[in-house]
């Protein structure tokens, strides 16, 4: 299946330009990790794209929606990871919605539904170059289902908006909260 790929334009750019913090150093206010933790201010913006080693499984109370050993995940300053699905692996009959939003980093996404749970995850159906290897796989929101990591249950990023899985080795402050907007 050929992706279908967006242009950056001069509002992409400035949607880029706008993030307070890139990765190179944490702000004082981050949490400082301590062995085995992983600080969100670590992770890069531009966002990176890399494998899950685990295996990842999403379910609605005993049903299995979705689950692999083939997971990706993005990573991006501030923010929890974002796990992804090859669209193989999702069990479930997701319906779109009709709802879209547009990330400047990955491109456009639709959400999806199940059955009588609205937006239960996402995915990107026209990308931008970088992120063309997660075209049509499909994330789900740890708020509205149960996410899980080799067996561990995944917390819901704060804030309502962004899809991340939190982990226990997970620290921050995360993107989500009361203002952090810009970070």
């Amino acid at each position: 299946m050929k992706v279908p790929l967006l242009r950056s334009t001069t509002e992409v750019e400035r949607a880029r330009a706008v993030w307070q913090y890139r990765g190179q150093s944490r702000p004082t206010f981050a949490t400082e990790p301590k062995q085995g933790e992983t600080s969100v201010w670590d992770f890069p913006r531009p966002p990176v794209i890399e494998d899950v080693t685990g295996t990842m499984s999403v379910r609605l109370g005993a049903q299995l929606l979705a689950s692999t050993e083939r997971g990706k995940r993005v990573l991006e300053t501030a923010g929890a990871p974002t796990y992804y699905f090859p669209p193989g692996d999702v069990i479930a009959p997701l319906s779109v919605t009709g709802a879209r939003s547009i990330c400047e980093w990955k491109g456009l996404a639709e959400a999806l539904s199940l059955q009588e749970r609205a937006n239960v995850g996402w995915r990107y159906v026209e990308m931008f170059e970088e992120f063309q290897s997660i075209h049509r796989w499909v994330a789900f929101y740890p708020a509205r289902v149960d996410c899980y990591i080799d067996g561990a249950r995944m917390e819901a990023q704060p804030g309502g908006f962004y899809g991340g899985w939190v982990s226990g080795d997970l620290v921050g402050p995360i993107k989500g909260e009361p203002g952090s907007s810009q970070w």
